[in-house]
């Protein structure tokens, strides 16, 4: 970091007061994925911003993924995952994995260096206090040879159904960060998978948070000529897919956004979890990142 003078610091913290006071109280939902975590000194300094947003008075609540963990740790066990339609079948064994890298040694790490830096973070998943029910997920494809659509079984992976904020509610305002591991519980009792980008659309969605940030590994939405989109409507959003101009995974990130909008979220941002203090930059910054979806 370039030395700048104690003046200029004064100056940058001063100009951050009028975002500090439009998020005043307010609740922030950040989702931090897989890549976005990267190495550890980032990882650090994601939780660093964290702690800064409590102390400015903003709730924040972390909702978290880990695809390349587990996939390490089925690696290391020697676990073969089926695929179907591009998507992982969580079987019995899978899932048990699943639940001890995601609610185990991945909130565990994020909840240990929040509290490194001074915070009072509390690792949760949505099984807790039944906090997220969720359906098993159904997912159909084109059978090459027939032709027939047909529906393939995902095994223990779930789609929200309902969030219940009893728990949440108890921590939220009190100086407490909430980490969340995206695993839900079934109507019978069943430990699912939910896609963690859907899961914190529901939680912040249930919060009505005022912001859902998506960290991802992409600088945000792009136009045809690559170039960053600052700012969507739901319309345009949809528009841009239809014309194929947001294509590939980028399609459920945007669609989770317009679900969360819909839900109540005043807004949902898809920043480059892999810009130093991307959080820092889109809530306290003029300039902001990314793409902002807003109704």
């Amino acid at each position: 970091m370039t030395d700048i003078s104690p003046l200029d610091q004064a100056r940058i913290l001063s100009e951050a007061l009028p975002h500090m006071q439009q998020y005043d109280e307010e609740t922030i939902v950040i989702k931090y994925g897989g890549h976005a975590m990267g190495d550890e000194e980032t990882a650090k300094n994601f939780a660093r911003d964290i702690v800064l947003l409590e102390q400015t008075a903003i709730n924040p609540v972390v909702v978290h993924g880990g695809g390349p963990q587990i996939a390490t740790m089925l690696k290391r066990l020697g676990i073969q995952s089926e695929f179907a339609a591009g998507l992982r079948i969580t079987d019995a064994a899978t899932i048990e994995i699943v639940e001890m890298v995601l609610a185990g040694s991945v909130n565990k790490q994020i909840v240990g260096y929040i509290n490194e830096a001074g915070g009072k973070a509390v690792g949760l998943s949505g099984k807790d206090g039944n906090m997220v029910k969720a359906s098993k997920t159904t997912r159909t494809m084109i059978d090459p040879d027939s032709n027939i659509e047909k529906a393939i079984d995902l095994g223990f992976v779930g789609d929200p159904e309902k969030v219940d904020l009893t728990l949440l509610n108890q921590l939220i305002g009190y100086e407490l960060i909430p980490v969340l591991a995206p695993l839900a519980t079934s109507k019978d009792g069943q430990t699912l998978n939910v896609n963690a980008d859907t899961f914190a659309g529901a939680v912040a969605g249930a919060l009505k948070a005022k912001r859902l940030l998506l960290l991802t590994d992409v600088p945000g939405v792009l136009d045809k000529s690559k170039k960053l989109i600052p700012q969507l409507s739901i319309k345009d959003a949809r528009k841009l897919i239809a014309d194929g101009t947001i294509s590939g995974g980028m399609i459920p990130k945007v669609e989770t956004c317009i679900y969360a909008l819909e839900q109540g979220v005043q807004g949902v941002v898809i920043i480059d979890g892999k810009m130093q203090h991307a959080v820092l930059l889109e809530l306290f910054t003029n300039q902001g990142t990314g793409t902002l979806i807003h109704k």
